[in-house]
């Protein structure tokens, strides 16, 4: 059984999410919306980076949608899923797999 709750799951997926953009090095006033990592691309660097939270995200359906969402989406609904996700304080927590995963994703 899993023991992460999904709140925090889709906090470090959404959390993940937004720090994509960093590793794009496209300058813009919200960079979020110019990744351009694939859904692939980000697990094998979450598998790379963080395996613990690569396994978990990958016994969440729920958790993978909301990321491949987040990928597809056009820039618009893009900003406003990574506003949602800012104002989550479990995505703290995640910073640093974050960081890490935006730093090599499109190494991938």
């Amino acid at each position: 059984m899993m023991t992460l709750s999904l709140g925090k799951l889709a906090a470090a997926v959404g959390g993940l999410a937004v720090a994509l953009s960093a590793a794009t090095g496209v300058a813009s006033a919200d960079p979020i919306i110019d990744t351009t990592c694939d859904y692939g691309q980000v697990m094998r660097a979450l598998n790379a980076t963080d395996p613990a939270t690569a396994a978990q995200l990958n016994q969440s359906p729920a958790a993978q949608g909301y990321l491949r969402q987040f990928l597809a989406a056009p820039p618009p609904k893009r900003e406003q899923m990574a506003q949602q996700i800012r104002a989550m304080p479990q995505a703290a927590q995640f910073m640093g797999t974050i960081e890490a995963v935006a730093g090599v994703c499109n190494n991938y």
